[in-house]
């Protein structure tokens, strides 16, 4: 697994599909991902530090992980399948880890919202990023 971060996001009122940029952290490969334009308005507004007046449905999932008891530990971009990319939060309590099935858009922003590091599974990494040196 590699480490990356959220590098870019492009908002755009013409489009379906947003996209946002993850970046190898210490590298130089990065690679887009296409998201719907709730999730990033919920990743956009976060960075932004723009509150809502009641929770939206990633800030509802973020208030149930931590009355649960729960830590997001972790999110992981697992595969590329048929250009889709799939992923997984990986949530933490106790010593015990439990992982759950996640679209890529939503476990970023949840990863965002509660400061969770972002992996990307290697083989993903060499099939989809480029060289930003290049």
């Amino acid at each position: 697994m590699v480490e990356v971060e959220l590098s870019r996001i492009m908002i755009t009122q013409t489009s379906d599909h947003q996209v946002i940029w993850l970046r190898e952290k210490g590298g130089k490969r990065s690679f887009p991902i296409l998201i719907g334009i709730f999730e990033a308005l919920a990743i956009h507004r976060k960075i932004k530090e723009e509150d809502t007046i009641r929770p939206m449905t990633h800030d509802l999932l973020a208030n149930v992980i931590a009355a649960l008891h729960f830590r997001l530990s972790r999110v992981i971009v697992t595969s590329l399948r048929e250009n889709t990319f799939f992923a997984k939060l990986v949530l933490g309590s106790n010593g015990t880890e439990v992982e759950i099935d996640s679209r890529p858009s939503d476990a970023i922003a949840l990863a965002v919202r509660l400061e969770a590091p972002i992996f990307v599974a290697e083989e993903v990494l060499q099939e989809v990023a480029k060289d930003e040196s290049a």
